[in-house]
């Protein structure tokens, strides 16, 4: 993680694009007949974040679903698709992953995992795009930010759900001498299944230095997190076991690679360590960026399930 403060606008940029177009359409907020090149608008910013609680359409495009940001560096696409090491993998820009073309306002990527697809650009309002799909009649929406005024943290916290599918599996390390016994004390071993799944969890019991493929995974539940008012940086943490009662968490993070869980009800802290990290470029890692009233909805469905 990077801490850097967020900056509030993009006047200079938007000026610069505003100035430059002939119509504008208000009601869709789509600025037509541009007057400066499609490459000219996708190197004003460095990093373009991919806001997929705005996208529309039925239709999925794997590299977009993983991406947290796209950059596009002179015919080279790169990406951050994990939140582990945000802002520092390659030099936040993240990893690279495809190449792409540009014929006036149409965008040709071809990823090297997912393959070729072809969009159709639109100026928005407020440092946006439109990436366009119309094979799929899909639409991404992406929001202009340079690194030096880009919050990696921010999306590092509002997306923590997908920072703790990032491990294989994560192993208790510590278990404070503060705090009542109680029955979580033998877990050792959390999994977090991505968010497509349901926001599944399991849990073991195996000894600590289990490898990560010989873990048994001894129970398994429904896991929920929610942020706390006027507190950016601690959320909570739900374990909704299938056949015991909930397990309930304060869950801070303290690296790219420790959490730590605190447990009112006993007053334990317990930390755990994240297992074999999953790098998220190929299809059959399974992380997709499900919209978040997606991800609710689906929890509710199936905690209405269990009742």
């Amino acid at each position: 993680m990077r801490t850097i403060k967020l900056l509030s606008g993009f006047a200079l940029i938007l000026s610069m694009f505003t100035s430059c177009y002939t119509d504008v359409y208000l009601e869709d907020e789509v600025i037509n007949e541009p007057q400066i090149s499609l490459g000219e608008v996708l190197n004003a910013y460095e990093l373009w974040y991919v806001d997929i609680d705005l996208t529309k359409g039925n239709g999925a495009i794997p590299f977009m679903e993983k991406a947290f940001t796209l950059s596009f560096i002179n015919g080279n696409l790169r990406a951050n698709n994990n939140l582990v090491a945000i802002g520092d993998q390659g030099n936040g820009f993240g990893i690279p992953v495809g190449y792409y073309d540009l014929f006036d306002y149409d965008l040709d990527i071809s990823h090297d995992i997912d393959g070729f697809y072809s969009f159709e650009v639109n100026l928005l309002a407020n440092g946006s795009i439109e990436l366009y799909n119309r094979p799929l009649r899909t639409s991404y929406i992406l929001k202009g930010y340079q690194r030096n005024n880009f919050d990696y943290d921010r999306i590092f916290y509002d997306n923590i759900h997908f920072f703790l599918q990032e491990y294989a599996a994560w192993e208790k390390i510590y278990t404070s001498q503060q705090g009542a016994s109680n029955e979580f004390d033998a877990e050792n071993f959390l999994q977090f299944l991505p968010a497509s799944s349901g926001g599944n969890f399991e849990s073991s019991q195996d000894p600590n230095g289990t490898s990560v493929n010989s873990i048994y995974w001894d129970y398994t539940g429904i896991y929920e997190v929610q942020n706390v008012a006027n507190n950016a940086y601690l959320k909570t943490l739900t374990l909704d076991y299938d056949y015991f009662q909930n397990e309930f968490f304060e869950l801070s993070i303290l690296d790219d690679s420790t959490i730590s869980l605190y447990q009112p009800s006993s007053g334990t802290e317990y930390r755990f360590r994240g297992k074999g990290y999953i790098a998220y470029k190929t299809p059959e890692e399974g992380k997709s960026r499900v919209k978040q009233s997606e991800i609710e909805q689906t929890i509710k469905q199936m905690k209405t399930l269990k009742k």
